[in-house]
């Protein structure tokens, strides 16, 4: 991919935010990576969605250092860094504030499979990462937001391929995938699974979560060597 192809899939993603519902004023943003370039862009930040161009977009290596553009880049830009330098496997990060999956986040409550909707997307319980200390707050805050992240992926021998959603305690979701636009479809799932979960929930306080032996096939049948969802 060049690096204006990655910058037209970044800006197509980020434009898509609001008409998919997941974002009210500018409480979200996408980024996307090419590996073999070494070089990754974001949104800037406070750019209205229906305003942004790819030319708009700040590119950046994976130190950090802006390589091009002429905006501020997303105040989440340390921690779609942080994730792409640890998560190695993904191409892409969403960030937003959509509702159904940030209350689940200010609850401080991971998100359960608790049917066949959620297994096709994520491979168990969507979880939660812990709060940040003061003294992380102070030091860098969006740097240590991605560093949570990871440290609770490795605390549950979770697989980021399989997992791609976390939630942030206090704060809200974040998303990634094998490009923009596939971070950008997990942010619409898991937002659609965290309504459904809640719904349920209320119909029936005492759910159990999905059967494991569905849980497997419904994850597998879309996903791995074994995949058979949708057409060579």
């Amino acid at each position: 991919m060049s690096l204006a192809s990655l910058k037209e899939e970044v800006c197509a993603a980020n434009r898509a935010l609001e008409p998919s519902g997941l974002v009210k004023l500018t409480w979200g943003n996408v980024s996307g990576i090419d590996r073999t370039l070494g070089l990754w862009c974001i949104k800037p930040s406070g750019v209205a969605y229906g305003d942004l161009k790819p030319e708009d977009l700040v590119v950046l290596d994976l130190d950090g250092k802006v390589v091009e553009g002429r905006l501020r880049p997303s105040s989440d830009t340390k921690t779609h860094l942080h994730l792409y330098r640890e998560f190695e496997g993904i191409g892409g990060v969403t960030h937003t504030h959509s509702p159904y999956a940030t209350m689940f986040s200010q609850a401080g409550r991971a998100l359960p499979c608790y049917g066949t909707t959620h297994a096709d997307h994520f491979f168990g319980t969507v979880p939660i990462a812990r709060a940040l200390t003061a003294e992380e707050i102070a030091a860098d805050y969006e740097h240590h937001t991605g560093v949570a992240i990871v440290e609770r992926f490795r605390e549950l021998g979770l697989n980021p391929v399989e997992m791609p959603a976390v939630l942030q305690i206090h704060h809200a979701p974040f998303t990634w995938g094998k490009s923009a636009m596939d971070s950008l479809n997990n942010s619409i799932a898991l937002e659609m699974c965290a309504q459904m979960a809640l719904g349920s929930l209320t119909l029936n306080p005492e759910l159990a979560g999905i059967p494991d032996h569905i849980l497997n096939k419904h994850h597998s049948r879309k996903h791995g060597p074994g995949a058979y969802y949708g057409q060579k």
